[in-house]
This record gives C-alpha cells, sequence and structure tokens, in this order.
C-alpha cells in the first residue's frame, strides 16, 4: 500500500514501466484494456464549472504574477482527479474549444492568459502529496505549489526535491520547464529526479487518455517523461501526477529516496548603493561575480551548498545587492561566505554593507521572496551564461541601470547555477543547457497599466543592445547558451527583436529540438496543447 497522507489520497498505479491507461468509454472500448491511473479514482468534489458570471471567476482569473495579463476564458473547469480531467479535456475537443491548464499561475508572461484561450483547467485543488511503495517514489499531484511540496517532504520524511525558491510556484509548470534552485549545485535540476509523469494527452482521433510515463530505459512511453523534464508545460498534455526518485537511490526506505536539505542555512546581503558606484566599480563587481562563478563550476568543493543572487537593480531603487546562502552547518560556514563576498568585492572602491544571519531551513523555503506588491505589472527576458559578460554588454547595462529618469523597478538578476547540473548529459533531459554557471533574469516591474508600452519599449531596448553582437539574442553555445523558457519571452519569435537568424525554438532547446518535435507530433498530433512559445511537431 502507498503511504497516504494529510494533504490527500494516493490512487493505486500500475507495475514501473507499464502505462496507466485512462480515457472516455470510446477510449476504453479500445483494444488496450484501460487501468486505474494515480489520482484518477472517485474524487470527493466533483468537477467545479466557474463562468464569467460566477463570482468567483475573478479570483480564478486573476491568479496570475503578471497582471498584465488576464485569462478570460468562456469556463474554468476546477478538476479534483485524473478522471475529471479526462472529461474535461474531452469536452473541450470535442466543442473545439482551445484549452490551457495552470497548476500554479506564475507564468512571467501570456502563456496561459492568452484571450484566445476558450477552456482554463485548474489544478490547484490537485495538490495531494505522498510516497508511493510501489514505484518506490514520491508523488505530487500537478496543482501542488513548490511550498506544499517542500513542507510535506520534510516534515514527513526529512527530504527535499532541488526546486526553485519561489513557494508559491506551482509545480507542474516549474518541473516540466527544467527548474533550478538553491540546491541545484549540489543536487543538480528538479528534472533530474524525475522519476515518472502521468499525462493526460489526447490522440489522433481526439480521444482524451492518460498514460504513465517513467524514464526506465524499457518504458514504451519514456520519450513522453522525457519530453517532460525540460521542454515546458502546456506542450504535450496535462501532468497530473510528477513522481520523484533521485537516479542513484537504493532500498525502499523513502528518507533515503530524495535529497536532505541542510537543517539550517547561514545568509547573508552585501549592498552597495548607487550613489557610491562609478561604472568602473559597477563592471568590476560584475566581472568579479562571473569570474568565481566561471572558477567554481565544479561540484565536490565546499561551495556546492553555495547560493547566490546578485541583484543588479536600477538607480530609482537605491542599490546593487548580492543574496547569498550556504549549508550553515558547515564548520567554516561563515568564513566560506566571507571569502566568496570578498572575492566579489575585491578592487571595488564604492564601500559595501553585509548582514547575516541564520535560519532553519523549511522556514527559509516557505518565505516569498517575490511578492512584489504594487508593481505587479512586469516585463521578463532571460539567458544562459556559459562565460562572463564582455566590457560591452556591462557598458549597456551600466548605462540603462544607472539612468535615473527610469522609474521602473528594472535591472538584471544572476542566479547559481552549473556544479552538479554540468555532470548530466545534455540529451539526457530535455534541458538542454549543461555546462552553463549562472542563469541571467532581464526584468523590469512597474504600477500603471497606462505605462505598459514604455516599460516594455525600457526592456526590449536594453536585451537588444546588451546582445547587439549576436542579433539581440543570446545565441546558444558561445558565451552564452540560449534561454530559459520558464523565463517566457514572444519576443524571442519576432524577427524585429531576433535578428541572429537562429529559430528562437533553438534558443531554448538547442539540439534537443528534433526529439521533442518528434514527442509532439506522436502524444499531441492534433496539437490541443499549445500556446505562444510550444514545441511545433515534425512535419
Amino acid at each position: 500500500m502507498a503511504r497516504l497522507t494529510r494533504r490527500g489520497f494516493l490512487g493505486t498505479a500500475t507495475g514501473v514501466g507499464g502505462a496507466a491507461v485512462l480515457g472516455t468509454p470510446a477510449a476504453q472500448a479500445a483494444p488496450q484494456a484501460p487501468a486505474e491511473a494515480a489520482g484518477a479514482g472517485a474524487a470527493t468534489v466533483d468537477t467545479v464549472t466557474v463562468t464569467p458570471s460566477d463570482p468567483r471567476y475573478l479570483d480564478l482569473t486573476q491568479r496570475g504574477y503578471n497582471a498584465r495579463f488576464a485569462a478570460r476564458p468562456d469556463a474554468i473547469r476546477l478538476v479534483h482527479s485524473t478522471r475529471q480531467v479526462v472529461d474535461a479535456v474531452q469536452d473541450a475537443v470535442t466543442a473545439g474549444a482551445r484549452i490551457a491548464v495552470r497548476s500554479g499561475g506564475h507564468c512571467l508572461d501570456g502563456l496561459v492568459d492568452d484571450p484566445g484561450v476558450r477552456v482554463l483547467i485548474d489544478l490547484s485543488e490537485m495538490n495531494a502529496i505522498g510516497y508511493d511503495a510501489s514505484r518506490r517514489a514520491f508523488s505530487v499531484q500537478g496543482g501542488a505549489t513548490l511550498g506544499q511540496v517542500y513542507r510535506t517532504l520534510y516534515l514527513e520524511w526529512g527530504v527535499t526535491i532541488p526546486a526553485g525558491d519561489c513557494p508559491t510556484v506551482g509545480v507542474g509548470g516549474h518541473v516540466t520547464g527544467g527548474g533550478y534552485g538553491p540546491l541545484n549545485r549540489k543536487y543538480g535540476a528538479v528534472v533530474d529526479h524525475l522519476y515518472a509523469v502521468e499525462v493526460v494527452h489526447v490522440d489522433a482521433a481526439g480521444t482524451a487518455r492518460c498514460v504513465v510515463a517513467t524514464r526506465e530505459p524499457d518504458d514504451p512511453h519514456r520519450e513522453l517523461w522525457w519530453a517532460h523534464t525540460g521542454g515546458g508545460g502546456g506542450q504535450f498534455g496535462i501532468v497530473t501526477t510528477f513522481w520523484f526518485r533521485s537516479p542513484d537511490a537504493t532500498g525502499t526506505d523513502p528518507a533515503g529516496l530524495l535529497p536532505k536539505p541542510p537543517h539550517s542555512l547561514l545568509k547573508t546581503s552585501t549592498s552597495w548603493k548607487w550613489t557610491d558606484l562609478t561604472e568602473a566599480d559597477f563592471t568590476r563587481l560584475v566581472h568579479n561575480h562571473n569570474a568565481w562563478h566561471a572558477a567554481h563550476n565544479e561540484p565536490g568543493t565546499d561551495y556546492d551548498t553555495l547560493n547566490s543572487a546578485l541583484l543588479l537593480y536600477n538607480h530609482v531603487q537605491g542599490a546593487v545587492s548580492l543574496t547569498a546562502q550556504i549549508d550553515g552547518s558547515l564548520p567554516d560556514s561563515r568564513q566560506l561566505l566571507d571569502s566568496y563576498i570578498d572575492t566579489v568585492a575585491a578592487g571595488v572602491s564604492a564601500p559595501h554593507t553585509t548582514t547575516a544571519h541564520s535560519t532553519p531551513w523549511l522556514k527559509e523555503s516557505l518565505k516569498d521572496h517575490y511578492d512584489t506588491g504594487l508593481y505587479n505589472r512586469g516585463k521578463f527576458k532571460g539567458a544562459y551564461l556559459r562565460r562572463g559578460w564582455s566590457d560591452a554588454q556591462l557598458a549597456v547595462l551600466y548605462r540603462d541601470l544607472s539612468d535615473p529618469s527610469y522609474t521602473g523597478h528594472g535591472g538584471a538578476i544572476l542566479f547559481s547555477y552549473g556544479a552538479q547540473v554540468t555532470k548530466v548529459a545534455p540529451d539526457a533531459t530535455a534541458l538542454a543547457q549543461r555546462d552553463s554557471m549562472l542563469k541571467a533574469n532581464f526584468l523590469t516591474y512597474w504600477t500603471d497599466p497606462a505605462e505598459d508600452d514604455r516599460h516594455v519599449a525600457w526592456l526590449r531596448a536594453l536585451y537588444r543592445d546588451f546582445y547587439a553582437a549576436t542579433g539581440g539574442v543570446p545565441l546558444p553555445d558561445g558565451d552564452a547558451d540560449g534561454s530559459y523558457i520558464n523565463y517566457p519571452d514572444p519576443d524571442l519569435t519576432d524577427p524585429a527583436w531576433n535578428t541572429s537568424g537562429v529559430p528562437w525554438q533553438t534558443l531554448y532547446w538547442k539540439g534537443n529540438l528534433p526529439r521533442l518535435r518528434a514527442v509532439k507530433k506522436k502524444w499531441d498530433p492534433r496539437d490541443v496543447f499549445h500556446h505562444a512559445l510550444s514545441v511545433t511537431a515534425a512535419h
């Protein structure tokens, strides 16, 4: 029997490597007999259908992170089981209505909140977390948030997954996009621990079905699992359940099947005021930071548990900051962080201040660091860094960030990456960027809808000028390595902003693109699941 948690019931699944098939009555008449899928049993609550006249409509359409976009579907289907997801998808396909799926509601652009979407399938009530003894893996339903996962896995079993640092992000989009976070330098990407997925898809006949696909070499559906290890959400079907088990885990004790997080964290925050920074200081600071990461991009060092973010915020926000954390149980944790900060600050004439504190791991992991308050409208762009930024690029960044006339909360953030991530082959998962040392998120936030065009134009121009030498985009396999699908940027599809001649899908998936297209053709032949940045099928 699978262990049950108070978060919900875990259904019994078929054996490892096999597919659990669930479909409509027409599908059940097919030669392949259906089996009960995980989470597919009778739900305690029927599907809730919410239409624009329902007072709950606004709550369900304005759940997104970016207030620039708000869904306007004809109906929202709030589902509670895999069976209900299959039925909701079948109803939409039969009606010819375009589908989108939402778990955490944190998409940074309008991929889910697209005006063309007529039926929005909301998984947020499907958030059960448990241990599935039949697969020796932890099951997480697709509507759970990272915070729910961290809390339950840690309090029940003392383990975690190396995912992101925003607890309100949904597992669904985060994992399928190849998510990363504070523990990736020690434990790799979250998809490196993904064992299986349960996916509701639509076949060529227009029948909604459900299968379970695992990473087992002999699983006939293994390519479907692979596509969900970085191919991006909402493209091949709807993932109703994820299973996690580390690739090198042995035995049957759940406490040994996933990574154990640090008991505590030592955290520091170091700041340089914009009023003190010269361009030379700014350039030296960023060069130092990037050079440190280039020199520490291999695992197996005292800095494996280091996670940092260089917050290159613009002048109106007052300061540039470096936040860092490390395993607080290390006997020399403070010395390690002090050495890191000293290296980043070396040769910078502007003074800096540093604060430090210790905190339990779970308490820190459940903090929401990304609540921007009234600054809830945004534009975002991404990039991987294989090597540091050039002087010419930093001149562009300094020019735009030091401009006191720009009143949006703009900037670029450099997040730690690499180390253990680099030890997985680029084609082992759909996440192709495996030798990068940092991820960059270019962003700006503002409050007034009337100023949308102004702020979007500011970030577009900054990014274009920053990557002017490579056609306005971070080309793969050079100093940069393309972009990150969980920082979705539809501008990459526009030849006015991407003048490189490199197709936008290559920027996200590199050499894995042909394989993803083959998966798309097989598992979503009718292109039921698509958005502005979805994989197109092989011809």
